[in-house]
């Protein structure tokens, strides 16, 4: 350890003048400032000693090439179709400038950090380091202050300002932990309890819906199986296959285990072939594999999307992170943002899946801008590669990801409390396909509970789906709701699924789940047998969905026009012919898709 190291972990006092010194006097100026999340409320200070896992995110100067060669090779109807790049050629057009690594390296040497003690993404583009609070405050020249969640009891470590050398600003776009207050949670309605065994199948027959000429068993309007998915979305007698490069992605946080177990308890319910097989568990930051604590979101999601994608190979990632951090105990390390060090560790893989699933999300108004976009920008890096990228919609309607319409706080966090309607984020990002829930066949959006949907206030509308919106609007009566959404954002979501009534086992019992968290698993097991189908006729796969979906796609949908969001205390935007911000372009015709995609 050097002398200069040692004075700044063990004497702040001497650490603050020997910092003064080789900052040379810069002043600092205010990177970024927020106002906390409503519902978070300061409750003390945490340890000097109590580490943070500081990430830096650096300037992405061409990732305005990356974006257009993204929407060049996820459009059916360009020449470069389908012509994907690769990890390399990625990560050189997110990569930083020469001269703010550089800079940005001086700045942590100036603090006494050693290069062994940075770790870097491929790229460059994240640079990442360890360190005690009372160092990142000199750092930041901030203030960090534990922040309790009222409702949750959840902690972080967090501030609503920080500030850098002049100089940096311009080779610096972000840091964090610092403003970002996210809770990232599972898109579960809570229509489950855990206590709702799945009642006895009464209703017998069949159920046809003349609209698409498909016939469904009648118990489809009580359970949702995994026949009644390939049943509803016309998957019936395909055969997708084990080993020709294809692959499903299932993502897991806040401790949520996927059990084996109740997985060969579903899949003898099910998919009796698939019974002995598994899927590949890869723990990624110290992630929980506890398998005698499985978690129902976990279950939930693996059985959905492996279940209908047999034998496609299925990977589940446990990562490691999750509130509450007790901040109070020296040399604990506060690493509770799993969802970017997720990100992180997927892109840095060869050959991800080709499909992935997400049903967690959070307030699009919990997440600051420049969290947001560097986010986002991380699936644009997935699609560009080939990997579809799947977000839940949420279950709070318009409203703020509350289920419960009359526990819903609909004020925006920027010191007006201004009545909005509240979108969710990542669902927002327009990189992702964003799936909403539907019940019941002929299908209709979910009644039990809202399905999210809306319109981002960060992001813009992609010219993707420009026209579909646009006629969305213009059918909206005058004035309705005005003042409450941004009419010029990202619209979502794109499409449906069923999100109700799904039959799930969860300790060797079958229950039956609801949420958009079914929805996301479902649709990803349907594109799972598309890229199935492409790769048998020696396409590439799907890869960044939305582009195909708003133009041949859409003629592969099955588009759900009853039902309505409530939320905010409204009854929220109504389903309708094409595009709604309920139900998205409507829920999966697989055969028809199928042969639009090949």
């Amino acid at each position: 350890m050097t002398l200069l190291r040692s004075l700044l972990i063990f004497s702040p006092i001497v650490g603050i003048a020997v910092n003064a010194a080789l900052l040379g006097g810069r002043p600092f100026i205010v990177k970024e400032e927020v106002k906390h999340p409503r519902g978070w409320t300061k409750h003390g200070s945490p340890h000097p000693d109590t580490r943070l896992v500081l990430r830096i995110g650096l300037p992405q100067p061409s990732f305005h090439i990356l974006e257009e060669q993204l929407y060049q090779v996820s459009n059916p109807n360009h020449k470069n179709y389908g012509q994907f790049l690769s990890k390399e050629e990625v990560e050189t057009l997110v990569a930083p400038p020469d001269e703010s690594l550089r800079k940005v390296d001086e700045w942590l040497t100036s603090f006494g950090f050693r290069d062994e003690e940075i770790s870097r993404t491929a790229a460059n583009d994240w640079v990442t380091v360890r360190v005690p609070i009372r160092i990142a405050e000199q750092m930041l020249d901030t203030t960090y202050h534990v922040w309790k969640h009222d409702e949750s009891g959840d902690t972080v470590i967090r501030t609503t300002s920080y500030s850098l050398p002049a100089e940096l600003h311009d080779h610096v776009d972000l840091i964090q932990p610092t403003t970002l207050f996210s809770r990232f949670k599972a898109d579960r309605s809570n229509v489950f309890q855990s206590d709702q065994v799945a009642p006895p199948v009464t209703q017998t027959g069949v159920l046809h819906d003349a609209t698409n000429g498909i016939t469904v068993d009648a118990s489809c309007n009580q359970q949702i199986t995994v026949t009644c998915i390939k049943e509803i979305y016309n998957a019936v007698g395909y055969t997708p296959s084990k080993d020709i490069g294809n692959s499903v992605g299932i993502t897991g946080y806040l401790g949520e285990v996927a059990s084996f177990a109740d997985l060969q308890a579903f899949y003898a319910d099910q998919v009796p072939a698939a019974l002995n097989s598994s899927f590949k568990f890869t723990t990624v930051n110290g992630g929980p594999n506890n398998q005698s604590n499985p978690g129902g979101e976990a279950n939930l999601d693996t059985q959905m999307a492996f279940g209908v994608a047999f034998p496609i190979p299925g990977t589940f990632w446990s990562t490691g992170g999750e509130p509450p951090f007790i901040p109070d105990i020296d040399e604990t390390e506060d690493d509770n943002e799993p969802y970017t060090t997720w990100l992180d560790f997927v892109l840095s893989q060869r050959n991800p899946p080709l499909v992935i699933s997400t049903s967690y999300s959070d307030d699009e108004q919990t997440v600051p801008k420049s969290f947001a976009l560097r986010a986002c920008r991380g699936f644009a890096q997935l699609g560009a590669r080939g990997v579809s990228v799947l977000f839940a919609s949420g279950d709070g309607g318009v409203g703020d990801g509350d289920p419960d319409p009359a526990t819903q706080q609909c004020f925006t966090n920027d010191g007006r409390n201004k009545t909005e309607f509240i979108p969710g984020f990542p669902s927002s990002c327009p990189f992702v396909t964003t799936v909403g829930a539907t019940q019941h066949f002929p299908e209709v959006a979910t009644s039990r509970f809202a399905s999210g949907g809306g319109f981002s206030n960060l992001f813009p509308r992609p010219a993707y789906q420009d026209k579909a919106v646009s006629t969305y609007l213009n059918s909206l009566p005058k004035g309705l709701y005005s003042g409450l959404f941004n009419p010029e954002g990202r619209a979502f979501p794109d499409v449906a699924a069923q999100g109700d009534f799904v039959r799930v086992f969860f300790e060797q019992q079958a229950f039956l789940f609801a949420g958009t968290s079914c929805s996301t698993p479902i649709f990803a097991g349907i594109v799972a047998l598309l890229n199935d189908a492409r790769l048998k006729a020696r396409l590439p796969p799907m890869g960044f969905l939305n582009p195909f979906l708003y133009s041949k796609g859409i003629d592969g949908l099955n588009d759900i026009t009853v039902g309505s969001n409530p939320g905010c205390g409204t009854p929220g935007f109504n389903a309708s012919i094409g595009w709604d911000p309920v139900t998205g372009l409507g829920s999966p015709n697989f055969f028809k898709l199928k042969d639009l995609a090949t």
